[in-house]
C-alpha cells in the first residue's frame, strides 16, 4: 500500500452511513389554513403494497443522481399533484437510519399559491388528505411505547468463532414508537417521529 492512495482517496471524502437499502427524501408540508399553521398529512392509498391505509408525509425513494431534498419535492409534486413552484423548502429536519436500514431525510417547508380543498391529489398513492394545527403538537405530547430489539441469530451462524459460543451477549436495542391521535386520526410511527422531531426543534430555547 502506498500511503499517498490513502491521501487520495480520504482527503475530500464525505462520510456516509454504512448498510443503507434504501435511501428515501420526506416533505413537512406547513400550509397557512384559517389562520394559523397546520400540517399536511396523507392517509395513504388502500391499494399500496406497503403500508396501505397508514398515514404519512409526502416523499419517497431517491432515484439515481436526485439528492434527497430533489426527491422530496418530486414526490411531493407526485402526490398532491402541486406546482413546484408551490413548494419553499425551509429547512432540514434530523435524518432517520432505520433498525430496518432505510435512510429517511426529512425537508420542513411550505405549501404556496394553493388550498387544501384545490389540491387534487394522486389517488393511486394517496387514499385522502388532512390536516393538523402545529399548535395542537405544541401543546399535545404523543404516547410515547417502548419496543425491545434483539438480534435474531441463524442456525448456521459460526458461534466457533466468537467469545462464548452460543452464549455470547448480544447486545440489545430500545425503539422508540410514538402515537398522536388527532380527532379519528392516528399518527404514529416513523410519521410521528418526524413530527416530534419537528416540534422538538420549535420548542428548542
Amino acid at each position: 500500500m502506498n500511503i499517498n492512495d490513502v491521501y487520495e482517496k480520504f482527503n475530500n471524502r464525505s462520510a456516509r452511513p454504512k448498510d443503507i437499502r434504501h435511501n428515501y427524501g420526506v416533505f413537512l408540508p406547513l400550509i397557512y389554513l384559517k389562520g394559523e399553521w397546520h400540517l399536511i398529512y396523507e392517509s395513504r392509498a388502500k391499494s399500496l403494497k406497503n403500508q396501505p391505509g397508514e398515514i404519512s408525509f409526502p416523499g419517497g425513494a431517491v432515484e439515481k443522481n436526485e439528492t434527497f431534498k430533489e426527491a422530496a419535492i418530486r414526490e411531493t409534486c407526485e402526490e398532491l399533484n402541486v406546482k413546484k413552484e408551490n413548494i419553499k423548502v425551509i429547512g432540514e429536519l434530523d435524518y432517520i437510519i432505520t433498525y430496518f436500514n432505510f435512510f429517511l431525510c426529512p425537508f420542513i417547508g411550505t405549501i404556496n399559491g394553493i388550498s387544501v380543498d384545490d389540491m387534487k391529489y394522486n389517488s393511486d398513492e394517496v387514499d385522502h388528505i388532512f390536516t393538523v394545527p402545529v399548535d395542537f403538537f405544541m401543546n399535545n405530547e404523543p404516547s410515547t411505547y417502548r419496543v425491545d430489539l434483539k438480534a435474531v441469530i441463524k442456525e448456521d451462524f459460526p458461534y466457533e468463532l466468537i467469545p462464548g459460543g452460543k452464549e455470547y451477549n448480544f447486545r440489545k436495542g430500545i425503539y422508540s414508537i410514538y402515537f398522536y391521535k388527532y380527532q379519528e386520526n392516528i399518527i404514529w410511527g416513523i410519521t410521528a417521529k418526524i413530527t416530534k422531531n419537528f416540534i422538538d426543534i420549535m420548542k428548542e430555547k
